[in-house]
């Protein structure tokens, strides 16, 4: 599709004109930047329809005042003819009215551009790796990974919807300990599944009841030639099985969050191509790893056993760490951070830019993994933009008491009870509720309570209203149409204000790379749409129904239609699906 420009496109190509216009006066510099300057609501409807910081910001390159120069930029604008007045406020923020058909106008573009208005070619098409969940393939997917895996493939639909490719990715820990760990409890169900009285499960292995049937799947596939087998001989095998089934079941659950994704990258095959070898020998020709003594722990005694030891370091002081950091421990091992390291240099070979969802424990590694990545951009020559952005664990509630989890122990809410008992969209839409960094209470009660206080129930309930009262104006002979726009009013003016703001609202939660920014904008949308809706329960002629006045309603069923619009593209972005009723 061709894009269009909306509203606040629309203007901030007319300032960036007016701006132009300056600097060939010579007001402005001839190389003066218009990169700061934005377009956005007032903070205060009453003081206009957008405002703009242009004078604020190119004040210093003119070598004069704010105000002064808002005087000049308020002259040019004015002389705009759907500009009806231009006023300086503050220390030079300029105040923007606009004639009310430029609002009917944007509209009618929501109308024509439907599924894709706000979509936006601001990516460019650049590719951005996203790599979320990542959780150990040791059993299903808990409530403990559930809003990083939201939050991350939000903001994946987000980044594809303003204009970049975007690669899904899930890195499997499967070559640390704990992986062994599931083969020996895969192996123990085996032999449960073939006759054998286990007991109790022992101490430091899986004991939750998932790894039964895959026991018995194993012993269908296996028979019993390995139950009376050393360790050494099917601990090889019980691994590459327990985790391709482990894979499987975190597949099918993801699933039921409406999450896939594109590429499944696995630790033990990073190691077993020699990865980590090659990362280190590329920054030792680049000087960027050496031999060095390992310091004592900082901020405590070093245990009275702990000798300096001469290790690979990698040097992350040259990039803000505090400390350089050994990508392979004393017996030979990589350490979790050098294949880390090994990994992210595979991912940037075929992604612009790289982005990681972790959990809130990670958050002592960010400094060193992004050291990492930008000493790989550095020696590719050319860097590549790399985030990690940190979500907090949720606190289950349940009768108002937290629920404790232990997956050591086997007693978890797993992603498929919660899918079952509240249903996709409120996990998703409630795990965007709220900024990832933000502690975060899923009470069970109080994400299907249809009240105000619920975001997801607040949101879908505006489209479901919407969609019932055009339901019910098709039954009553109406339909939406765009002849008698100018009938509408203040209140439906402000309305569409609040809807031209989608596109502005999707590229901003793009830059930011925060797709929450999407879920607050829906319910504050939602709720000037409740609000406009209970004018009508006092007066009559507020309706978006009225039944004498068909041009009228005409009018309002278009405006309706159109901010079910904006909900409904916003919800998909979310993965969110817009109801037709409740």
């Amino acid at each position: 599709m061709t894009e269009k420009k909306t509203l606040y496109a629309a203007y901030a190509a007319k300032i960036e004109s007016v701006l132009a216009a300056l600097a060939a006066e010579g007001v402005l510099p001839a190389d003066a930047s218009f990169a700061s300057v934005a377009v956005e609501p007032p903070r205060d409807p009453a003081h206009g329809d957008l405002a703009t910081n242009a004078a604020m910001v190119l004040a210093k390159a003119a070598k004069t005042n704010p105000r002064a120069l808002a005087e000049q930029i308020a002259a040019k604008l004015e002389a705009e003819p759907t500009v009806t007045s231009a006023e300086i406020a503050g220390p030079g923020f300029i105040n923007l009215r606009l004639q009310a058909s430029e609002w009917l106008a944007e509209l009618a573009a929501i109308a024509a551009q439907a599924d894709d208005y706000g979509r936006s070619s601001m990516g460019a098409g650049r590719t951005v790796n996203v790599e979320y969940v990542s959780a150990n393939p040791t059993g299903p997917m808990h409530m403990g990974h559930c809003r990083g895996a939201v939050v991350g493939d939000a903001l994946s639909s987000l980044l594809e919807f303003a204009g970049h490719k975007v690669t899904r990715e899930y890195y499997i820990n499967d070559a640390g300990g704990q992986v062994d760990v599931l083969a020996s409890s895969a192996h123990l169900r085996y032999r449960e599944a073939l006759g054998e009285d286990i007991g109790d499960i022992p101490e430091g292995l899986y004991p939750g009841d998932y790894l039964k049937p895959v026991g018995e799947s194993l012993a269908q596939e296996l028979g019993d030639r390995h139950k009376d087998e050393p360790e050494g001989a099917w601990l090889p095998i019980f691994r590459a099985e327990a985790v391709t089934r482990m894979m499987e079941l975190i597949k099918s659950d993801l699933a039921l969050l409406g999450i896939h994704h594109d590429v499944f990258s696995s630790e033990a095959a990073l190691h077993m191509a020699g990865k980590p070898d090659e990362a280190e020998a590329w920054l030792r020709e680049h000087d960027l790893v050496y031999d060095g003594m390992l310091e004592a722990p900082k901020g405590k005694a070093p245990p009275e056993d702990w000798e300096p030891v001469e290790l690979p370091l990698f040097r992350s002081t040259k990039f803000g760490d505090d400390q350089d950091r050994p990508i392979k421990k004393s017996n030979g091992a990589w350490t979790y951070f050098g294949a880390d390291l090994a990994y992210h240099m595979q991912k940037a070979e075929n992604a612009d830019e790289l982005i990681d969802i972790w959990g809130a424990d990670h958050a002592g590694t960010v400094k060193r993994i992004k050291a990492a990545v930008a000493a790989l951009s550095e020696g590719q020559g050319q860097p590549i933009p790399f985030d990690v952005k940190l979500v907090q664990m949720v606190q289950l509630m349940r009768g108002g008491e937290p629920v404790k989890m232990s997956k050591r122990s086997g007693n978890f809410i797993t992603i498929a009870d919660m899918v079952h008992e509240v249903g996709r969209d409120v996990v998703r839409f409630t795990m965007l509720s709220r900024k990832p960094e933000a502690q975060m209470e899923f009470d069970f009660a109080k994400v299907v309570e249809a009240s105000k206080d619920n975001p997801v129930f607040y949101v879908q309930y505006a489209h479901a209203r919407i969609r019932s009262t055009l339901r019910k104006a098709a039954d009553a002979g109406f339909a939406p149409a765009d002849a008698a726009l100018d009938r509408l009013g203040d209140e439906e003016i402000a309305l569409i204000r609040n809807a031209a703001q989608f596109p502005r609202i999707i590229e901003s939660a793009a830059k930011a790379r925060e797709a929450h920014r999407i879920a607050f904008y829906l319910y504050d949308l939602a709720a000037e749409l409740h609000a406009f809706w209970n004018l009508g329960n006092d007066d009559s002629q507020k309706r978006f129904i009225v039944e004498q006045d068909q041009a009228l309603t005409e009018a309002r069923l278009f405006l309706a239609q159109a901010i079910g619009q904006v909900i409904r593209n916003g919800l998909n972005v979310l993965g969110v699906e817009a109801v037709e009723s409740l």
